[in-house]
């Protein structure tokens, strides 16, 4: 479980994010959504101390995140996976290289066991026989599940994904979605994911934290988001203000 408690953060005067509290928990797939400029992807920046926060807490079960020293927080972020916009792939390396680039960080493993965490990983987002071949070779939909298991290389206890869908077609998407969702459930991971596709909340959204504004505005899943009253998120979800305006 990851808290996010009372987190202010402004950028010279503008105040982006707003007293914002919210619990994202263990084993479910924790949405955020909202506008651009609504500070959703500073809420995840902040969350991984990509950014530092004025005031207010992170708390990653029971641990403050927030009062580490470098140190610490470089233990904690070996837990931490990360699915980049895009995928973040490195250019100059093949897949294997790629997947390996966190083991050869972090651990101490012998090639060999360094190997075998690569071929599981990747047989587990179904990707056989690619290791040898460049990002460049590879389509779109591949480049993010080479991106996943390099996120899930060093067994996270924490998964963040920025955008996973990014630039995808509406069935790669899918795949992409139910993919983060299963890895969610079977190894009971605490994963964020910040997007704006609908698609995916109606998918995959177990828990859905809507900012507006630099607050959070509303919290539900999607089951519920559908039928909700609050109008800025009904604006967000069914671009009543868009339709609105199409009607004038």
């Amino acid at each position: 479980m990851i808290e996010a408690r009372n987190i202010n953060k402004t950028f010279g005067e503008h105040h982006v994010l707003k007293d914002v509290s919210c619990v994202f928990d263990k084993g479910k797939t924790n949405l955020i959504i909202g506008q651009s400029g609504s500070g959703k992807t500073v809420l995840m920046k902040c969350l991984v101390g990509l950014f530092e926060i004025d005031s207010g807490m992170v708390i990653y079960d029971d641990r403050n995140f927030s009062t580490m020293n470098f140190n610490q927080r470089k233990t904690l972020r070996q837990e931490i996976g990360m699915l980049f916009q895009g995928g973040a792939l490195f250019d100059s390396m093949n897949v294997e290289q790629n997947v390996m680039f966190p083991l050869n960080m972090f651990t101490a493993q012998s090639l060999q066991e360094k190997l075998d965490r690569v071929n599981f990983v990747l047989n587990r987002v179904n990707l056989d026989n690619v290791s040898h071949l460049m990002p460049s070779e590879l389509s779109g939909g591949m480049r993010k599940r080479v991106a996943i298991a390099r996120a899930i290389a060093m067994n996270p206890q924490y998964l963040f994904c920025d955008e996973p869908n990014s630039g995808l077609d509406p069935h790669t998407s899918g795949v992409i979605d139910h993919l983060i969702r299963e890895i969610t459930e079977e190894y009971g991971i605490t994963t964020i994911v910040n997007t704006h596709d609908m698609n995916s909340v109606l998918s995959i959204g177990d828990s859905v934290a809507f900012i507006f504004e630099g607050k959070l505005w509303w919290k539900g899943d999607k089951e519920t988001i559908l039928h909700s009253d609050n109008p800025e998120l009904n604006d967000f979800v069914f671009g009543t203000e868009l339709t609105s305006r199409l009607k004038r």
